[in-house]
């Protein structure tokens, strides 16, 4: 059988392969040295693979040990440090080392705080946590958030308020107030001068009144250290029936506050005190009396704050969003949760019981509140309704009572920066008594 062009071209290589093999033998053995040129090294090595890459076969013949096998996924860092050796133990012994380097340390241990110790740190720890119940604040602050919603400041005409900083404890302000109907005697202007230095240890104020010829001052002091505040506040006007001179006293402690008042008011001495007390996180009370010797009357009142934590209406995400957004306006910004709050007021002389509820329904943005006033013995009561609403550089508030009378006040910041003018408008309108009442502000550099 005769053989294929295939057989026939490797046997001629093979030939011509092993008569170049013999001449590259023979002259090595005779010590030629044309053959250990770096070229003719390079061909021969080229040739000894070429019969591999002609047949095609891919089996390469490697004389090195195969590698050990790689070792599991985690088991590397246990391996590497069970063949470390273990580490001696720290000597106890002070050695000398130098500079720059640590040496160990031969002190011992601090030791462990004795029973006494231990028992002074358990009342502390104790105090610290009975100060969560928070402080209640002045007496007279109680219904402050609650009016500020159901008993919006409108006026009618143009008010104007220009204060200017002299020191960084002194302030002047110029108020006027031009086309009113809401003064007294008449009149349909108005002029003020008002100057306060302030610090921190006290207030000196005092407003003049050209119009009226009146002179209104008043003086905080603190005393004993901090722990009392005195306040004084004097009245004199040029018809001698208003004057007045009232003193008080605010003093407290961590979870109550108390004041008491002597003076001259409406022709008589006037005797008063309260004292508010927080019975827990959610629980306030407290009471106010006040003699007047001129009528010998006796005007007394009792109050019930209770405060929670309502949770908002809108998602967690959401919450945090107007969070973050408002943090700087408000202060209840850190909390997921709306604060509410309720009040009742009893005042004994008149017969007259307030309820008083505030929610804040997201914080620092929507706040609302409602007000009842009702006399059991005479069967007559009042509701009003209020809300308000903060932006990034406005406010807005609005009420309406029982009988429709609808009140609304816009505020508005003229710009970014610190003591940028505002500009507010307000409005009374009764529907009842068929009366209207519109009024523009512009406040400089408050």
């Amino acid at each position: 059988m005769g053989s294929t062009p295939w057989q026939e071209f490797r046997r001629q290589y093979e030939s011509r392969t092993n008569n170049h093999h013999s001449t590259y033998n023979s002259a090595n053995t005779a010590g030629n040295g044309f053959l250990k040129s770096p070229f003719l090294r390079k061909t021969h090595k080229i040739a000894d693979l070429l019969p591999s890459l002609i047949i095609g076969t891919n089996k390469v013949q490697c004389s090195a040990p195969a590698p050990p096998p790689l070792p599991p996924i985690g088991a590397s860092t246990s391996t590497n440090e069970a063949s470390m050796p273990t580490p001696p133990p720290p000597s106890t012994t002070e050695t000398p080392t130098t500079k720059g380097s640590s040496a160990p340390s031969s002190e011992a241990p601090p030791a462990p705080p004795s029973p006494e110790e231990e028992s002074i740190a358990q009342a502390a720890a104790n105090v610290a946590a009975n100060t969560s119940i928070p402080n209640p604040g002045p007496y007279e602050a109680v219904l402050m958030p609650f009016k500020a919603l159901t008993s919006i400041d409108t006026h009618d005409g143009m008010r104007c308020e220009i204060q200017k900083q002299l020191s960084p404890y002194m302030v002047v302000i110029h108020s006027f107030w031009l086309g009113t109907s809401m003064l007294q005697e008449g009149m349909n202007k108005s002029y003020s001068f008002v100057t306060q230095v302030a610090d921190e240890t006290g207030l000196l104020m005092a407003r003049v009144d050209p119009s009226r010829g009146s002179v209104d001052g008043r003086i905080h002091k603190t005393l004993l250290g901090g722990l009392a505040n005195g306040k004084l506040q004097i009245g004199v006007s040029s018809a001698g029936q208003m004057d007045q001179a009232l003193g008080e006293v605010d003093f407290g402690g961590l979870t109550w506050t108390g004041n008491l008042k002597y003076g001259s008011m409406a022709g008589g001495i006037v005797y008063g005190l309260n004292y508010l007390q927080s019975i827990n996180e959610r629980w306030a009370a407290g009471g106010e009396g006040l003699y007047v010797s001129a009528n010998g009357s006796l005007v007394s009142s009792y109050t019930l704050k209770y405060d929670w934590d309502k949770p908002s209406q809108g998602g967690e995400e959401e919450v945090q969003m107007a969070s973050a957004a408002t943090a700087a306006a408000s202060p209840d910004v850190a909390s997921n949760k709306g604060k509410c709050s309720f009040v009742a007021q009893y005042n004994s002389t008149q017969n007259d019981l307030g309820l008083h509820y505030r929610r804040v329904v997201t914080p620092g943005r929507v706040t609302i509140g409602a007000e009842l006033s009702c006399n059991p013995g005479q069967g007559e009561s009042a509701v009003t309704l209020g809300a308000e609403f903060q932006l990034t550089r406005s406010k807005f508030s609005v009420c309406v009572d029982g009988t429709g009378n609808l009140k609304s006040s816009l505020q508005a910041k003229l710009g970014m920066a610190p003591g940028s003018p505002t500009l507010s408008f307000t409005a009374d309108v009764d529907h009842v008594k068929d009366s209207m009442r519109f009024g523009y502000g512009l406040n400089v550099g408050g």
